[in-house]
């Protein structure tokens, strides 16, 4: 028994690593494995000479780099030198999980195990390349992966004797359980913003509570989208950044939504509880105080808005009480009802709490114990900084749109973080918001000769303004900004402030309302139109270009205007614009930050 060990590794963004991670553990604790589920920098990296036996899974994030909690462990990973037959007594597998619309789709998963591999590890499967883009999703991969990787894995560790496979009809132990302390005991300060270690620099385990200065509408009245720009103070954190980095914000649920999920628990928002781990071994969440109340783990931790995972309703059959209900939720727990779940809650949109209210019967029987298994945490939301130190200093501010959009439901879809900050107003009180600052992933030229041609459409242009204040708070001219948005009267950004810095001779600017006039004028046309300007800034003067905003079909349509204008003032073939373009990428002399 001692040898059935497995350790499944995981390096998540958004938290779908992680989720299937921990679906991997349960089908091991199922195949009576001593079975560790742990995100990839929380591991140390020194002992995976040692290990037997690991599953490894990694989303890709960006333009193709490694999920936050990896990357300490992706550059131990890849220093020259680790000897080539260190891990010779390791099976191994690679489950990636991507985005086929990106271009590096699925690069950290092939180049893990194509590392691994190197190292002397024995690949017990090709690599799983889980996609997003799949009308099923990434289970469309993930499911006769896991199959096959369980009958490799079994033929090695064949169950012990007398054991079989633990049914799928029995309800695995809870992985921590949960104890209520009498009224009388007493009460510790139970506030998320703990104050940070003394000179630590907040980070997500310890957030500073910045105070939120102003948080003003940048859009008309009238216009569909509602556009803040927000400050923040941040004196006396220590936070440095400059032009690229990001802010992250830990966003909590309102009020109304934490009162209705205590309502249909039948929780006492009020009551204080300590957690235990059932396993030695197994950690408890770092971001949960202990002592803890149900309001505070429901208002901060539990992630009740986001749509829920096909892992979530698996659970929540176990406690039905109601056969209806049992065989709906094991329906959309089974492989062949993932296009039923998808229409049931990706496709609308449906949040956790929703659902939680169509299953009512099931819903009341939820043992507390499981929530935190049940219903992933609340995860960070980054933002571009849009303002320099220089200009602004001891302030961050950002950029942000509220996201509001319609689905099929009735009631209108919110973004958690956007509706939360968009509701918060300093002019009534003192408001705190906790935050830290991360590094981005775009870099400006250190040389101030360099110019610097942005394209930033909508909330894109939330790094350009940081880069440009900081650019002329140190002299710098060979700004040249392109601006896309609907309309001049409605969405033009910092409109004033742009204008200025035209007048003093700081920044070029170049804008597409697209809907001023009958035919549509995107940020493409405007740069095809300055074609000469382009291509004299990047031939003569080493410009750089950084391209930022939405992931649809803008980044593809700007890369073509760019090659376009390789072609006809640079005199290249389609070839070459292509391989000069990727050149500049390579060289990072042209940088993209797309979001979806």
């Amino acid at each position: 028994m001692a040898g059935r060990k497995l350790l499944v590794l995981f390096g998540s963004q958004t938290g779908t690593a992680q989720d299937t991670a921990e679906r991997i553990g349960r089908e091991a604790k199922r195949r009576r494995f001593q079975c560790r589920v742990e995100a990839l920098d929380s591991y140390d990296v020194a002992n995976l000479i040692n290990e037997l036996l690991v599953v490894f899974v990694c989303a890709t994030t960006g333009q193709g780099d490694p999920p936050d909690n990896m990357k300490m462990f992706w550059r131990f990973l890849f220093r020259k030198n680790l000897p080539l037959g260190s891990l010779c007594q390791l099976d191994y597998a690679v489950l990636g999980l991507g985005d086929s619309s990106y271009p590096k789709f699925n690069f950290v998963a092939k180049k893990l195990h194509k590392r691994v591999l190197q190292l002397g590890g024995n690949a017990l499967l090709p690599v799983a390349l889980g996609d997003d883009q799949h009308d099923l999703g990434p289970d469309a991969v993930v499911d006769p992966w896991l199959l096959a990787l369980w009958d490799k894995i079994l033929a090695l560790y064949p169950l012990p004797p007398g054991l079989e496979v633990i049914s799928p009809d029995t309800r695995l132990p809870p992985k921590y359980t949960l104890h209520y302390l009498t009224e009388d005991s007493p009460h510790p300060d139970v506030g998320l913003l703990q104050p940070a270690a003394p000179r630590a620099a907040p980070s997500e385990l310890h957030p500073f509570a910045a105070r939120m200065v102003s948080n003003q509408r940048v859009t008309a009245q009238p216009h569909f989208q509602d556009v803040r720009l927000i400050e923040f103070d941040v004196t006396g954190s220590g936070m440095t950044f400059s032009a690229g980095d990001v802010v992250m914000i830990q966003p909590q649920n309102c009020p109304e939504d934490v009162q209705q999920f205590c309502q249909l628990l039948r929780l006492d928002p009020d009551r204080r509880f300590v957690l235990k781990p059932t396993e030695s071994g197994t950690s408890l969440p770092a971001l949960l105080p202990q002592p803890c109340t149900i309001r505070h783990l429901v208002t901060h931790y539990l992630d009740i808005s986001c749509v829920p995972r096909r892992s979530f309703f698996e659970l929540l059959s176990y406690f039905s009480t109601n056969e209806l209900e049992r065989e709906k939720l094991q329906e959309f727990s089974s492989a062949q009802g993932q296009e039923e779940l998808y229409s049931y809650c990706n496709r609308p949109r449906r949040t956790t709490l929703e659902a939680l209210w169509d299953f009512p019967h099931t819903t009341c029987a939820i043992p507390p114990e499981y929530l935190l298994e049940l219903i992933p945490r609340i995860r960070p939301r980054a933002f571009s900084i849009a303002s320099s130190m220089l200009a602004h200093p001891h302030r961050i501010q950002i950029l942000m749109a509220v996201v509001r959009y319609r689905t099929q439901l009735s009631k209108p879809r919110c973004g958690l973080c956007s509706t939360w900050l968009a509701s918060l107003n300093p002019e009534q009180g003192d408001v705190q918001v906790p935050l830290w600052v991360k590094k981005g992933g775009m870099k400006f030229p250190a040389d101030p000769d360099t110019p610097v041609i942005m394209i930033g459409p909508g909330t894109g242009v939330a790094p350009f303004r940081a880069a440009i204040q900081e650019r002329v708070a140190q002299g710098r001219g060979g700004n040249y900004l392109f601006f896309g948005c609907r309309q001049k009267s409605k969405d033009f950004y910092c409109q004033a402030e742009w204008e200025e810095l035209v007048t003093k001779g700081f920044l070029t600017l170049f804008t597409a309302f697209s809907r001023d006039q009958e035919d549509k004028v995107y940020v493409q046309h405007r740069i095809q139109e300055n074609q000469r300007l382009v291509w004299e800034l990047l031939s003569s003067r080493n410009a750089h270009i950084y391209l930022a905003g939405n992931a649809k079909q803008m980044p593809a349509a700007v890369a073509e205007a760019l090659r376009s204008v390789l072609q006809l003032e640079g005199g290249l073939s389609p070839s070459e614009a292509e391989e000069h373009l990727t050149a500049l990428e390579r060289s990072q002399r042209f940088q993209s930050e797309t979001w979806s």
